[in-house]
C-alpha cells in the first residue's frame, strides 16, 4: 500500500498508516516502509508491531511475540524493541498508543525528513499475522 499527497500547495497531514501480514520464521519478515516530510524538518512518530492482541480481533494466528527493527535509509539500525515496557514505557503510555500486549514492540522517536523501514519479525522463529503501524505524534 502507498499513500501520496499529490497537491504541494494544500497542508495536509497523514496521522496513521498500518498494515497486516504474514511473518514467517527467520528470514521471512515484515517490512514496512515510510517517509517523513514536514516544514520543521522533524516529525515525531510511534511505530508499532502487534501480534498478540490481534486474537481479541478475531485473527487466531496471529504472531506472538513480535519483535520491531527502525532503520534508517542506508539500513542503520536506528532502534529496536522487543518488549514495549522495555522502551520508554511512560513516553508512549502518554501517546495513548501503547500497544495491548506486554510482548508487542513500540518505538517513540523523532525522526528527520527522509525515507525508513520497519522490520517487524517473531521473537521466537513462530509465523503468525502481524500488525506494523505508524502514528504521526506531532500536532496538525
Amino acid at each position: 500500500m502507498e499513500v501520496y499527497d499529490l497537491n504541494a500547495t494544500t497542508d495536509s497531514t497523514l496521522a496513521n498508516i498500518s498494515t497486516r501480514g504474514a511473518v514467517g520464521p527467520q528470514s521471512e519478515v515484515m517490512i514496512g516502509g515510510f517517509i517523513i516530510h514536514g516544514s520543521s524538518g522533524v516529525t515525531r512518530v510511534l511505530v508499532r508491531s502487534v501480534g498478540p492482541s490481534l486474537v481479541s480481533s478475531g485473527i487466531n494466528n496471529a504472531m506472538p511475540d513480535p519483535m520491531l527493527e527502525l532503520r534508517d535509509v542506508n539500513g542503520t539500525l536506528i532502534a529496536a524493541n522487543d518488549n514495549w515496557k522495555d522502551g520508554p514505557q511512560k513516553e508512549i503510555e502518554d501517546t495513548t498508543l501503547a500497544p495491548k500486549n506486554d510482548l508487542e514492540s513500540a518505538i517513540v522517536t523523532t525522526l528527520p525528513s527522509g525515507p525508513y523501514t520497519a522490520v517487524i519479525h517473531e521473537r521466537n522463529g513462530a509465523s503468525g499475522v502481524g500488525l506494523f503501524e505508524v502514528y504521526n505524534l506531532q500536532d496538525p
